[in-house]
């Protein structure tokens, strides 16, 4: 039986202005697999991560999510398959600080309609290692417990695809540790596909392939371990 892979990109490019960012960028994710990128700065990785999503336009090329292709959805059809499909952690943690941390979490599950929420929430936070602590303000946390919001907030509904950019880049190297086990923990559990956008070798080392882009915009596949 064929199984759609969870991302699919065809000869990607992105330019601003007369400014290539990346050019015929193509890549295959799987279900369940783990694909790093790597670069150096200003070679257009996040806007890679965020053109995935759609959350961002390309000039040429194109993106299928969940065997959809983008370009054809209108925007709130996109924004529907992204609630649906897709999961994002962020550097910044990006959780509402108005909100305690059971709330924060329940936010995809509320997106998409769901009411009684309160026991996917209470199990993915078990889950992270954060039971007890729903009641909680995000100020009232470490900096690793808020990436551990963010990533129970990305995964509770059961994303296809889970998109994360640079999740451990403030967190001190001990922590990083950590939440890179849970994140890579929790994407295995789920079956998840997962695309981490990182400047850490240690993290891209844990990934089943790894795709440089290079200043010139061109992206390279090669073994996580080579």
């Amino acid at each position: 039986m064929h199984v759609a892979p969870a991302l699919e990109i065809q000869a990607l490019g992105k330019r601003y202005g007369e400014a290539a960012v990346f050019h015929n960028v193509s890549l295959t994710v799987a279900p369940g697999e783990f694909v790093a990128v790597v670069g150096e700065s200003g070679v257009g990785k996040s806007t890679l991560l965020n053109c995935m999503a759609g959350l961002d336009h390309w000039d040429s090329g194109s993106v299928r999510l969940a065997g959809q292709d983008l370009s054809t959805l209108a925007d709130d059809a996109r924004a529907l398959l992204r609630r649906r499909a897709l999961g994002f952690v962020f550097q910044a943690f990006h959780v509402l600080p108005h909100l305690d941390v059971a709330q924060n979490v329940a936010l995809p599950l509320m997106l998409l309609g769901r009411r009684d929420t309160r026991a996917e929430v209470e199990a993915i936070l078990d889950a992270v290692g954060l039971a007890g602590l729903g009641g909680r303000l995000p100020q009232q946390l470490s900096g690793g417990q808020l990436q551990r919001v963010a990533i129970a907030r990305a995964l509770v509904h059961r994303p296809a695809l889970l998109l994360a950019d640079e999740p451990t880049g403030n967190l001190d190297p001990g922590t990083a540790g950590r939440v890179m086990d849970l994140l890579v923990g929790q994407v295995r559990a789920t079956g998840a596909a997962l695309v981490l956008v990182t400047h850490s070798v240690a993290a891209a080392t844990r990934a089943d392939r790894v795709l440089h882009l290079t200043a010139q915009g061109i992206a390279h596949d090669a073994p996580a371990h080579s």
